[in-house]
């Protein structure tokens, strides 16, 4: 955010900045999603409160997804609606644990994971993982964290990009079971694939929490929409929660949601799907013939994380003179990895590729030491 800030401030004095920071979407809310919601305007809906769970037709629509991508007939009763992703964390957090439980995250890995668990007065327990297990943990790091009380994983994961296969899964499952620690899959960036589609937790598991948004797939960033998947004994609990902390999703988001998940919205946003593939093909053969070292897999989601070349210096300084000199928004690996992150960079590919082939374009120039970007 600190780097988004500095670009918008340079845009402001009139720089053109290419925005490669943030993992936001080049396009817009699906048009079905658009025409869900004035559908709703003109019938005179006025769009009041919700349930805390979410309307009905939405968590069905949901439970249908699971059936159309993975073949899994999921009770819409499992299905929480949530203000996106981040209220869905903050209500796992809450709904399972006990102040001070201990739970796992992989570093590198999304900076707000810990933040929301400190804030919440809970303990993010940091386990190392390392390219050669795809930046993914491992079975082992469970019991080697000393008593988890939860694990969280992400597949695609931010940063990286890389996904946990289903043996993968199975493994991290039976890990989990023996310790006593409770599996929780961030799979907001199912959908956003280049080759084999992504396994859910809930194809081995109905003893999990999977969270999910549309904001990334369906580019619905700013409507802050997302839901949860829980056992049936949770759904209570986490009711009352929602309707303490949040009261409900937004109604009129949960309508648009709706409009996303027809079969017009669907094709839609497959189309997008061939954009991110042309990103992604570029920054993969740019990196590397530009010095950046140990590249993450990126088997899904819109990100490349990789250390920097030799003699670049830290990532934070990197970014920054980037900024200054080219115009370029990249994220610092700090955000990722407190302790080894400040060698390493994420470079998003979720905009439009005329603007991600400029951004590479600077990049070389910055490498090169060549003038600035206009």
């Amino acid at each position: 955010m600190d780097v988004l800030a500095a670009a918008q401030r340079l845009e402001t004095a009139g720089r053109d900045v290419v925005h490669m920071e943030v993992g936001e979407p080049a396009f817009g809310a699906p048009a079905a999603a658009r025409r869900a919601l004035e559908a709703a305007f003109s019938a005179g809906e006025t769009l009041g409160y919700t349930g805390g769970l979410g309307i009905p037709a939405l968590r069905q629509a949901i439970a249908g997804l699971y059936r159309r991508r993975h073949g899994l007939a999921i009770d819409p009763a499992r299905v929480v609606v949530t203000a996106g992703s981040s209220a869905a964390f903050q209500l796992a957090f809450l709904g399972l644990f006990e102040a001070g439980a201990r739970v796992g995250i992989a570093d590198p890995g999304y900076p707000a994971y810990r933040n929301i668990l400190f804030a919440l007065g809970l303990e993010a327990v940091r386990i190392e993982t390392h390219l050669a297990t795809r930046y993914q943990p491992v079975p082992s790091d469970v019991p080697a964290a000393d008593g988890l009380d939860g694990l969280l994983v992400a597949s695609p994961a931010n940063p990286t990009g890389t996904m946990l296969d289903r043996p993968a899964l199975e493994a991290l499952t039976a890990a989990c079971a023996d310790e006593g620690a409770i599996l929780i899959c961030d799979e907001i960036y199912h959908g956003l694939t280049y080759g084999d589609a992504a396994v859910s937790a809930l194809e081995v598991t109905d003893d999990v929490i999977v969270i999910g948004s549309f904001s990334k797939y369906y580019a619905m960033t700013g409507w802050r929409i997302g839901w949860m998947v829980v056992p049936e004994g949770l759904v209570r609990p986490l009711e009352t929660l929602a309707q303490n902390l949040f009261i409900c999703p937004p109604h009129a988001s949960q309508v648009a949601a709706l409009g996303a998940l027809s079969a017009d919205g669907e094709a839609e946003v497959a189309r997008h799907l061939e954009s991110y593939r042309a990103n992604r093909r570029a920054v993969v053969a740019a990196l590397p013939a530009l010095g950046f070292r140990d590249i993450a897999p990126c088997d899904g989601a819109f990100y490349a994380y990789a250390r920097l070349p030799e003699g670049e210096g830290d990532s934070t300084e990197f970014c920054e003179r980037l900024l200054a000199e080219q115009g370029v928004a990249l994220t610092p690996g700090l955000d990722f990895d407190p302790v080894r992150g400040d060698e390493t960079v994420r470079l998003s590919f979720a905009q439009a590729p005329d603007r991600i082939a400029e951004g590479l374009r600077r990049l070389e120039a910055f490498m090169a030491r060549e003038p600035a970007a206009v």
